[in-house]
């Protein structure tokens, strides 16, 4: 496998690549990453990657436009340097809350990007907890869709919360919240809510029971933490105990940070698909996902199934 096996890194989370190709006992590949000064990106590996199956990790976080350019110039550049394959490991992947048209006129951005990433050359897209699982149908190039759920339920249950209860902060995590409710044999509550504009939410309603319980909020990403917030007041006003809030990426956009620090939030556990800021308090919790990954580039260089990754091969 080491033969033939190149990892590279872009911008948004060296200390990931890094981790990833160290389990798989390869070094991380060299790789020139500059800017013009119109701004312009350049990409140059500097070794020789012909024939090699090459994976590139570049979560597509903040700045999402800058990263998302970076991976499409180092996808050419692997391309032009005849690597075999050119395997994306895409551990956040931006755009996806846009899969679809809430409104006339509207872009679906997600589509657009999957295209533009298959047209420039990836022969493979390796991801985790997309937004919405349909997205995986947007390419025409295999992806591996994987989860943190595994990671997330064995932190949460080594924990042993007392009285805890699963709670969805709106109807599309409801099935994650079942799945995580049934590892942590516990009930699980759902939250309606409706967006009056990006990045707000009002929460309506409340399907199940939290009181004197500890509830568990799982999403699949964390942007300015206002809705998790909003979430947080309504079951605290519905008698709960101070809640634990779980997500696989935490974009912590803006004061974020700052507004997770809310008193009725005990602690906020994501893992490292993104790059944690150095500046955060101790009730931040974050969970490597690099074994996992380095598993999944494994089984896909040497063949095998990918759900064995996972106790529950249907999710």
């Amino acid at each position: 496998m080491q033969s033939t096996l190149r990892i590279f890194s872009g911008s948004s989370n060296p200390q990931l690549a890094a981790q990833i190709a160290e389990k798989l006992g390869v070094q991380l590949g060299p790789i020139k990453l500059s800017r013009f000064e119109s701004g312009e990106i350049y990409v140059h590996y500097e070794e020789s990657i012909r024939n090699c199956d090459v994976f590139i990790v570049q979560s597509l976080s903040h700045p999402i436009n800058e990263l998302f350019v970076e991976l499409l110039i180092m996808i050419d550049a692997a391309k032009r340097a005849s690597a075999r394959t050119i395997n994306i490991i895409v551990p956040y992947y931006g755009y996806a809350r846009q899969e679809r048209k809430s409104a006339p006129r509207e872009p679906i951005s997600a589509k657009m990007v999957a295209d533009v990433l298959t047209t420039v050359g990836a022969s493979r897209v390796v991801t985790m907890d997309l937004h919405a699982p349909a997205i995986q149908g947007f390419f025409n190039i295999p992806v591996d869709h994987l989860t943190t759920l595994d990671l997330i339920s064995g932190y949460l249950r080594d924990k042993k919360i007392r009285n805890p209860v699963v709670v969805s902060p709106d109807a599309g995590r409801a099935s994650m919240a079942e799945k995580l409710a049934s590892r942590l044999d516990s009930p699980f509550a759902i939250m309606i809510k409706k967006r009056p504009a990006h990045n707000q939410s009002v929460i309506t309603h409340l399907i199940g029971d939290v009181e004197g319980r500890t509830p568990i909020i799982i999403e699949d990403l964390i942007d300015t933490g206002t809705t998790i917030v909003n979430v947080v007041e309504s079951l605290k006003e519905r008698g709960a105990e101070d809640v634990i809030v779980c997500a696989t990426h935490g974009l912590f956009s803006g004061n974020a940070l700052q507004k997770l620090e809310h008193p009725g939030i005990q602690e906020v556990v994501v893992t490292d698909s993104i790059a944690l800021p150095e500046q955060h308090s101790d009730r931040f919790t974050v969970l490597p996902v690099s074994a996992m990954l380095a598993r999944a580039v494994q089984i896909i260089v040497e063949g095998g199934s990918i759900a064995t990754l996972f106790k529950d091969a249907g999710i």
